[in-house]
């Protein structure tokens, strides 16, 4: 079967991450993505946000990879009324449009739900924002990251917050932007009628604190850093290190797996413990068990002993770098198969019955690149 959205097209006008991975997320389903990109600023901001080692001449850097294979590039001044007219006519033949603007700013440069509408009634507007339709408040992932709560628990107990080191914000609104689109797709192909669907990072934000805003909501219990430590759980995020020095962490949440631990380290009498033998219990004594299984994890080489966790079905894995993770084999069909000319990873992890997982893609688009063949469109 060819690519579930081979029928779609998706004019992009976003940048950055959010709102571009959700365009990625429909090319790599087969939709045509047109990014639209400012010609001021040549092209979405983070072309120009490159490593030390990148060259500089590129238009392509290393994060804008990350969002944008799959795509065509068309420079656009939108503020002028003939640039303006090419994306309405790019409008009146596609299907659904991602936006990234902060309140009032589409509607000042009239690419606004009411205004495509008219040229489009079927269109499906996709927006991001960052705290809601209403507010003027830019989004940036870093400070929603502060104003969440989620720097507030993430760090060492009585150690600085630290922000997550990748934007996690923007990639959660991308993924609840994809999930309001997808139903207003649904709704489409019900009632024939388009419609505008909207996401903030702030309050995707708050949808993510899961558990945690729970803890609070529920138990009046105000999350703090842990490092990576559970709240309701022991020993789980527990880190052990090896005796040749290397980290394992574990995440034991059940008693028979915390005894199968006891027994493996060579404690079984732990278990017994009354300290120890009810996962309450372990919660409130985890500082001293903590302790005795980093003393005993010492004795033991970490593939001898993480070996044995598998075997016994006790939770384990070892700490790997980024570039480990990415050389492993529970990775490669996440990585764009680079001898096709792809680049980076791609953004759905699925894998769906009807059709076939992409391997490949498109590499990012050279600013303007496709200009020719998206006017030819119209």
């Amino acid at each position: 079967m060819p690519p579930i959205f081979n029928n779609l097209r998706v004019i992009e006008l976003a940048n950055v991450l959010a709102g571009p991975s959700v365009g990625q997320f429909f090319a790599e389903l087969g939709a045509e993505v047109i990014k639209i990109e400012n010609p001021h600023t040549k092209g979405d901001v983070t072309r120009s946000w490159k490593l030390q080692k990148e060259t500089t001449s590129n238009s392509i850097s290393a994060y804008f990879a990350s969002a944008n294979s799959g795509k065509k590039s068309i420079a656009l001044d939108i503020s002028q009324e003939e640039d303006l007219s090419i994306l309405y006519k790019l409008i009146a033949k596609s299907n659904i449009i991602i936006a990234s603007y902060k309140a009032g700013d589409a509607e000042k440069l009239k690419v606004d739900y009411k205004s495509v509408k008219a040229i489009n009634p079927n269109i499906i507007y996709g927006q991001i924002t960052g705290y809601g339709d209403e507010d003027e408040r830019v989004g940036y992932d870093a400070i929603i990251q502060a104003e969440s709560g989620f720097m507030s628990m993430n760090g060492e107990p009585e150690g600085n917050s630290i922000k997550m080191p990748v934007a996690l914000i923007d990639i959660l609104a991308a993924h609840h932007l994809k999930e309001a689109i997808l139903l207003a797709y649904i709704n489409l192909l019900k009632t024939d009628q388009g419609s505008k669907v909207s996401v903030s990072l702030f309050e995707s934000a708050i949808a993510s604190l899961a558990n945690q805003a729970t803890n609070y909501l529920v138990a009046g219990h105000n999350p703090g850093k842990m490092g990576a430590e559970h709240p309701n759980i022991a020993p789980y995020g527990t880190i052990l290190k090896t005796a040749d020095e290397k980290e394992i962490l574990i995440a034991v949440g059940i008693n028979s797996q915390f005894r199968k631990l006891c027994e493996l380290l060579h404690i079984p009498e732990l278990y017994k413990d009354a300290r120890f033998n009810t996962n309450s219990v372990r919660v409130e004594n985890r500082k001293i068990l903590n302790q005795m299984l980093k003393e005993k994890a010492k004795s033991f080489q970490s593939d001898f002993l993480i070996g044995r966790m598998k075997n016994a079905q006790i939770p384990a894995g070892n700490l790997q770098t980024v570039a480990d993770a990415l050389k492993g084999k529970d990775a490669s069909n996440m990585i764009l198969n680079p001898v096709q000319g792809s680049i980076g990873l791609r953004n759905f992890a699925g894998y769906l019955s009807f059709m076939e997982k992409v391997s490949h893609l498109p590499p990012p688009p050279a600013f303007d690149e496709h200009r020719d063949e998206i006017l030819a469109i119209i």
